[in-house]
């Protein structure tokens, strides 16, 4: 079992049928997440904003690319503080900290603070990005996960369960892989995170597993170090 995760979740993975939220698709992740701290598992969340916008979309009809993705940064607050909502709605108390100051809405991110949360038993999540433009929601994930020194990034997907040699609804020779090594990912090409978080996760030797989200039971499952998914990390024999 991990004792310290970080589970990155994209914006997409909440709406399920709905255009933003999916209030089942909420309070199921908000039981599974409980169901996993009342284990002892110590865990931190990084939210993605797909679900309102993204800053490479909007670059594309002529928004600028820096306001795009502040634009994606705050779509990710709001991410939070719906999964905030949601656990504070089952008994599980949490922080909201982001990386970009706004006091009335969430306290800033502090890493001494947020470590000192996730001891006392409360669900930390992230919102923000890294504050900065150009870099994506994955590698907010790896920094956090670095900074909080987090035994593991979840990288819940939104129906795929695990990583594959091509895209297995276009393939049907497409393979999945039980584990890789952060080289794999790179030689390979293999789009799972960006090339930055990547390097970032190998670099500060933080595993990543990639599991499917959508079967029941499988996020305290994964939070358990049960093999669901892709195991991916720096050693051949890790």
């Amino acid at each position: 079992m991990y004792k310290r995760v970080l589970l990155k979740l994209s914006g997409e993975a909440l709406s399920g049928k709905e255009k933003n939220f999916d209030p089942a698709v909420l309070h199921n992740l908000a039981v599974e997440i409980k169901e996993a701290r009342d284990l002892g598992i110590e865990i931190a969340i990084v939210l993605g904003g797909g679900n309102f916008i993204r800053g490479k979309t909007v670059a594309d009809i002529g928004i600028d690319r820096v306001q795009g993705d502040y634009m994606g940064m705050l779509a990710t607050i709001i991410n939070a503080l719906a999964v905030s909502a949601s656990l504070e709605g089952v008994g599980v108390h949490t922080r909201v900290q982001t990386s970009i100051d706004m006091p009335k809405v969430a306290e800033p991110f502090i890493q001494r603070r947020a470590v000192r949360h996730l001891e006392k038993g409360r669900v930390v999540i992230f919102g923000g990005g890294t504050g900065s433009p150009y870099f994506t929601t994955d590698t907010t994930a790896a920094l956090r996960a670095s900074e909080i020194k987090a035994d593991v990034i979840l990288m819940a997907k939104n129906g795929v369960d695990g990583v594959y040699s091509a895209d297995p609804k276009i393939d049907p020779n497409a393979v999945r892989f039980e584990h890789l090594t952060y080289m794999d990912l790179l030689n390979r090409g293999l789009q799972v995170m960006d090339t930055t978080a990547t390097s970032m996760c190998m670099d500060n030797n933080i595993e990543l597993m990639v599991f499917n989200m959508n079967e029941p039971g499988n996020i305290v499952k994964a939070m358990k170090g049960e093999k669901i998914g892709t195991i991916i990390n720096r050693e051949e024999n890790e």
